[in-house]
């Protein structure tokens, strides 16, 4: 590569980094490690992360592909912040609901309605989610794993707060939370398969999904550990 292309690169890459007003270098890094995670998200509405190269996500963040190792080692390394950027803030959602109610039946409803709306809010994040969970490369796949024994651990913890749980071995807690977990995510995919606007089918999927945790936790004053 001659010396004016080299030039015109370190332009391209400069101007697709660097935003409008004085920021910080790491500023601009943070912005643009953003904007291929927001090109990945977009390319992914209609495909597997399989399928998305380097070269098309780095294009659709507006930098040259070279610029992309700034960011992140590989494609999968990316793949794994899509995972932990839809879920965290989730996690802590639904910790704060459940922390603030003190029976099964309004911990139950309000993880319904902040999974809803956080779904909602976020669809294109839970239909990589949900579509990676099995068949996406395995540093995805292992990333979402991880991820879902997070928030089984996170409502075991939760649930040890009520009676008769007090009492549960650790064991049976994270079996427990991991029905809930489970029929949650059940939930997720439901809620992605509704047609967008169509609110009456929405709320049936919240009531059946209220209904389904109740049924779990029925039989909880039942168990034998």
């Amino acid at each position: 590569m001659g010396h004016a292309a080299i030039a015109s690169t370190l332009l391209d890459v400069s101007a697709a980094e660097e935003p409008a007003g004085p920021v910080s270098r790491q500023e601009r890094k943070q912005r643009t490690r953003q904007a291929l995670l927001d090109a990945a998200l977009d390319l992914l509405a209609d495909r597997s992360f399989a399928s998305l190269s380097l070269r098309e996500v780095a294009k659709g963040a507006g930098i040259v592909p070279t610029a992309f190792y700034r960011h992140f080692s590989s494609m999968e390394e990316l793949g794994v912040a899509l995972v932990e950027e839809t879920t965290r803030t989730l996690r802590g959602l639904l910790r704060g609901a459940r922390t603030e109610q003190r029976g099964y039946g309004g911990m139950i409803r309000a993880s319904v309605h902040t999974l809803h709306r956080h779904v909602r809010e976020h669809e294109d994040h839970f239909r990589f989610i949900t579509r990676e969970r099995y068949a996406g490369p395995g540093a995805v796949s292992r990333a979402i794993a991880v991820e879902m024994r997070m928030f089984s651990s996170d409502l075991a913890l939760d649930l040890a707060r009520f009676d008769p749980l007090r009492t549960w071995p650790t064991e049976d807690l994270h079996l427990l939370a991991d029905l809930i977990v489970t029929a949650m995510l059940g939930t997720v995919a439901e809620l992605l398969e509704i047609r967008p606007g169509d609110t009456a089918a929405d709320e049936r999927t919240l009531v059946a999904a209220e209904k389904r945790l109740r049924m779990i936790l029925l039989g909880v004053p039942h168990w034998q550990p």
